[in-house]
């Protein structure tokens, strides 16, 4: 699954979604399905407490290189260092904001976010393992 097949040198295009952390399966990595107080994994079948699941990054690009365009996903901890925190920190962070500022309606945190990730990502070259 971690396996390097070749390195492509592109440039990002675009961001194509808007959530970059998700709650993830400690086992399979699945997205996790929340459910009030529970979560469990649809594709391993783990089940706990909704304040005990993990949380990974997951960041869709459409990227280009001197040839064509590529939509690609970038998953787990090697986006901490773009972030700045892990996901797990980030996701903390976003529910605190929303709570502090009484926000039921979380649109301005997450259009704020995802401006802030354009601005990191959206013209800049990277080197992508495949």
């Amino acid at each position: 699954m971690n396996s390097v097949q070749g390195l492509l040198a592109a440039s990002v295009i675009s961001i194509q979604n808007s959530c970059f952390v998700y709650p993830a399966c400690q086992n399979c990595f699945s997205r996790l399905i929340l459910h009030s107080r529970r979560f469990n994994c649809l594709k391993c079948g783990c089940t706990g407490e909704a304040k005990d699941a993990s949380y990974r990054y997951r960041l869709c690009l459409k990227i280009a290189d001197t040839n064509d365009l590529f939509d690609i996903t970038v998953f787990g901890s090697c986006l901490d260092p773009f972030f700045g925190v892990t996901a797990e920190n980030l996701q903390r962070y976003i529910q605190d904001f929303n709570q502090l500022s009484g926000d039921t309606n979380t649109e301005s945190s997450t259009r704020a976010l995802v401006q802030a990730v354009e601005t990191c990502f959206i013209g800049k070259r990277f080197i992508f393992g495949v």
